[in-house]
């Protein structure tokens, strides 16, 4: 009889690990802190969206999985995404979230693939990296190991499902909608 947990930690040497190190999030009284958060950044243009419950949903508890938040602009995406949460991550689990914004991917693909938290802003505005003849799709790339290892996405992007799944493949969307939870932005910009 197979004892697969036995099994599998006695491999671990080898480099196997079909367990990926998930990031565990449990932030207590999440909208309240969501809303603070929304204050301190927007100050008094801050106003409380629909979308905003599903983002403290997902703050409660990420059952280990990303966040991939897309829609409209202008409703707080990249507000909440790369500033809140990276300050809230840091507080409630003592971990460092990586910032950049899309468009860098290129550039930073290997140092980017290093992390285990990374936040991603403006998805969709990036180009095929291409060095010494070898094109690569970085985005990609980074979903395909954050599968495998269990790393934490926090993802902004202005495209909607379709359009990410016309730019990126159907498996790279359907690989991205098992790691994150899909929180759709929707209405007029709040931007004045």
């Amino acid at each position: 009889m197979v004892n697969f947990e036995k099994t599998v930690e006695s491999l671990r040497c080898t480099g196997f690990n079909p367990m990926p190190d998930t990031v565990s999030i449990k932030i207590p009284e999440a909208k309240d802190i969501l809303w603070r958060g929304l204050k301190y950044f927007c100050g008094e243009d801050a106003s409380w969206l629909p979308e905003y419950d599903r983002v403290t949903e997902w703050m409660t508890d990420n059952r280990g999985r990303g966040l991939l938040c897309f829609g409209n602009c202008g409703r707080g995406k990249t507000v909440i995404c790369g500033k809140i949460l990276p300050v809230l991550i840091n507080h409630y689990c003592r971990r460092i979230v990586t910032l950049i914004d899309a468009a860098k991917l290129g550039n930073e693909l290997e140092s980017i693939r290093q992390k285990h938290l990374v936040c991603i802003d403006d998805i969709g505005v990036e180009n095929i990296s291409v060095k010494y003849g070898e094109r690569k799709i970085p985005f990609a790339e980074i979903v395909d190991d954050a599968e495998k290892s269990g790393k934490l996405l926090l993802i902004t992007t202005n495209l909607n499902i379709d359009e990410l799944t016309a730019k990126y493949g159907e498996r790279v969307v359907d690989r991205l909608r098992g790691i994150t939870k899909t929180v759709k932005f929707e209405g007029k910009s709040m931007r004045k």
